[in-house]
């Protein structure tokens, strides 16, 4: 099952979930309301959540001569990816990582940690960067946008249960809805964390295609993951709901891929790369595509 019908089937199951619970706890009427606050706190998060996140994590815009090497390797990867050269960030920060951002291809960004620049080679950064890429062309942040505002809905109506005692025609009783309140806004935690695990997935894929060699995305992911858990990233602890933006999940106590894990087990990503790799023919991280 390719990874756009998994998150199409992600997202119909929340959808489901959002329908039936919604109309158990707060009935037509609540679950309406809920569905328009989420709508309208996502939207407003969907047009500023760029600048948020780069606000959190105090990144400074660099250009072709701050930061030459950086550059030249976003601009020709853009190039070959078919998109306009997003902004570019670094953050100054020792954990090697990176994410993107941005609500379309047209106003996106990609940011990068001095960690990452100071102990990945030119092929590893390059890497990365392909994956960043494929978040914007996949459209990523819209995605995860649809069903942040899902969750959020199931979570608000949980709360509606919370301070009017669940609709007053409501089958399930006052024992179900206290179970409700709590098992739904899980449930959607859940599947929501699965739809991003998803989208990691297809951005590895699609960012080997970028670049050109899988095996520079793996090698840069390895690093990665043996840094993220010794290096601590101070902001990243501090605002948690951050965590899914980076290739690599920032928080140490995250590093599995169980039920709430933002991010698939690494093992399983360099796997698939190095399936890859093997496809199209590529047997050394020192193979470039672009000689």
């Amino acid at each position: 099952m390719s990874s756009y019908i998994k998150t199409f089937v992600f997202i119909s199951i929340m959808t489901a979930l959002f329908g039936i619970i919604g109309l158990l706890l707060g009935g037509a009427e609540g679950m309406v309301i809920a569905l328009f606050v989420a709508i309208a706190m996502n939207i407003f998060a969907y047009w500023n959540s760029d600048k948020l996140a780069l606000r959190i994590y105090s990144a400074r815009p660099i250009n072709r001569s701050s930061a030459p090497n950086l550059f030249n390797i976003v601009e020709n990867l853009s190039a070959r990816a078919a998109l306009p050269t997003p902004k570019i960030y670094i953050i100054d920060n020792p954990q090697p990582n990176a994410f993107a951002t941005g609500r379309n291809p047209e106003n996106a960004a990609v940011a990068a940690t001095t960690g990452l620049l100071q102990h990945l080679s030119h092929e590893e950064v390059t890497g990365v960067m392909a994956h960043e890429l494929a978040h914007i062309k996949n459209r990523d942040t819209l995605i995860m946008t649809i069903t942040a505002s899902i969750a959020g809905a199931i979570s608000m109506i949980a709360n509606f249960a919370v301070f009017f005692g669940g609709h007053r025609n409501n089958p399930i009783g006052l024992l179900g809805t206290l179970l409700m309140m709590i098992l739904a806004p899980m449930a959607a935690a859940i599947v929501q964390m699965a739809i991003s695990r998803t989208r990691e997935y297809e951005a590895d894929r699609i960012g080997a295609l970028i670049c050109g060699n899988p095996l520079w995305l793996s090698s840069a992911l390895s690093k990665l993951h043996y840094s993220a858990a010794k290096v601590d990233n101070e902001p990243a602890e501090a605002n948690p709901q951050t965590a899914h933006m980076f290739i690599v999940n920032p928080i140490h106590a995250q590093a599995i891929d169980g039920l709430f894990s933002t991010h698939p087990a690494m093992e399983n990503r360099i796997a698939k790369l190095e399936e890859l790799a093997t496809e199209m023919g590529i047997s050394s991280p020192r193979v470039s595509p672009w000689a």
